[in-house]
């Protein structure tokens, strides 16, 4: 016999995880299969966030992925904007938006980001637990199936679960690598021997694996263990954030609706049917008030007002709250705290946009070829050999053109005169810088670089020329 659930107890939910029972194995969530208002919405919602995910790597511009994070190549593609290891600055400031955002977020509306738009939920809760309840059956269904000995109902029911989860996996896995790389490498690469592309091919392997293993097994532990933004609303969040809450006022004491009405006189609204902690996907008891493990995905709230309903009482017993209105009665969105995180996220977005504004189009990055000091020529001449990178961040191609600024100081670009460079694209190369012997003055100048664009300076470099007095 299963050890019961400690959690379901106030005076202890908060000793260790709602899906960890006394002996440390796992309690296995069964959540009952819900309906109501916001699942309806979730679930349209989940078809349009869920669309624009697997439509992300396909939408192009003038031939190029709308989005693209390409981290072995380190380019990276944002709304069809290109940014190239020379602009992590850029990334930075976004990152810091990004995370700003987040915060501010959480801090007036809780985690609505969890049970809402969060890919983990929307795979879970939309696309695989509906798959489950579609195939085992409910939560007493699916308990039952999984108690009973392996026998033909129980082969079938798992062996199809198990393929539809594989293959939906799969998908998943080669979505995630179209982000990474691209669709038409993704397509390469499927379309071809494995040993062609190997180190493509375990990628794929791998991202599909490590989703069927979250999905199959590890389930909403991905949320209670892994993610830390559940672990971080404990101070993120206040008195004043709206978050899924019971509200306890009007709901305690809780109590069964007895047949002589005299008898439910002194009693709260909630009838402790427990239908609120039978579809949390988390396992936990909302009545309990605002805990780690919640990922506000309104299936208690359905499930309270379905009851309330029946027994004639008003809904909202369970609602989008916070703990300020429910013991005064009022919500106070705009507070001090909140305000400060939009001026520094105004200040954040208006330096991020002067930065973009201002980026260079073409970026050159100079460094001496390892290795080497100085080479002399037999025509009197002293060189040293660079490296030279290139990073094209318009949507055109550009030709450009590498001189020197300091007199007497020449050029001799490797192959070439000029550096052409295809559309958002890197170059790379290399190129003499070359004196006269009879001209050096010093072991070590610093010299100045130019970079040209139909005759228009576009950039200045500076590096450094050896050479032997004599």
């Amino acid at each position: 016999m299963a050890k019961k659930n400690p959690h379901l107890n106030p005076e202890t939910f908060r000793d260790s995880l709602a899906t960890v029972l006394d002996d440390g194995k796992r309690n296995w969530v069964y959540p009952k299969k819900v309906k109501g208002f916001f699942y309806k919405y979730r679930t349209y919602l989940s078809w349009i966030l869920l669309g624009i995910l697997f439509a992300g790597p396909f939408i192009k511009v003038d031939g190029r992925p709308w989005l693209l994070f390409n981290i072995f190549e380190r380019k990276f593609i944002i709304f069809g904007a290109v940014f190239w290891p020379q602009d992590t600055y850029l990334l930075i400031f976004l990152l810091l938006i990004f995370f700003v955002f987040v915060i501010l977020f959480t801090v007036a509306f809780g985690r609505v980001w969890c049970g809402w738009a969060c890919p983990q939920t929307l795979f879970m809760e939309m696309v695989f637990r509906k798959i489950e309840y579609l195939i085992e059956g409910d939560a007493n269904q699916q308990r039952a199936l999984n108690a009973q000995p392996w026998n033909q109902e129980k082969i079938v029911k798992k062996s199809i679960k198990i393929t539809v989860f594989a293959f939906i996996s799969l998908l998943i896995g080669h979505l995630v690598m179209a982000y990474l790389v691209g669709v038409d490498s993704v397509v390469e690469i499927v379309s071809s021997p494995p040993t062609a592309h190997m180190a493509g091919f375990i990628g794929l392997i791998a991202f599909s694996g490590i989703f069927m293993f979250v999905f199959t097994w590890f389930r909403e532990q991905a949320c209670l263990v892994v993610c830390p933004y559940g672990r971080l609303q404990g101070v993120m969040l206040d008195n004043n954030s709206i978050n899924v809450m019971y509200d306890y006022v009007r709901g305690e004491p809780r109590a069964p609706i007895r047949k002589n009405a005299t008898e439910n006189a002194d009693k709260g609204d909630c009838v402790d049917c427990n239908l609120c902690v039978q579809v949390c996907p988390t396992g936990i008891d909302i009545r309990n008030g605002i805990q780690m493990e919640c990922v506000n995905c309104t299936a208690c709230i359905d499930a309270c007002d379905e009851v309330m309903v029946k027994v004639d009482r008003p809904i909202g017993l369970i609602r989008y709250a916070s703990e300020n209105s429910i013991k005064q009665g009022f919500q106070k969105l705009l507070t001090g705290r909140v305000k400060s995180y939009i001026v520094v996220l105004v200040l954040l977005l208006t330096v991020f946009v002067s930065l973009i504004a201002t980026r260079d189009d073409i970026s050159a990055t100079i460094t001496r070829f390892p290795g080497m000091t100085y080479q002399e020529r037999e025509d009197g001449k002293v060189t040293n050999l660079y490296q030279i990178t290139l990073i094209n961040k318009t949507f055109e191609p550009q030709e450009v053109e590498l001189k020197s600024l300091a007199e007497g100081m020449d050029v001799e670009i490797v192959g070439a005169q000029h550096l052409v460079l295809d559309a958002q694209s890197k170059f790379e190369g290399r190129f003499f810088l070359v004196r006269n012997q009879d001209e050096v003055k010093m072991n070590q100048e610093k010299v100045e670089l130019a970079l040209f664009y139909k005759g228009e300076k576009i950039d200045e470099i500076e590096t450094n020329f050896t050479a032997p007095i004599k």
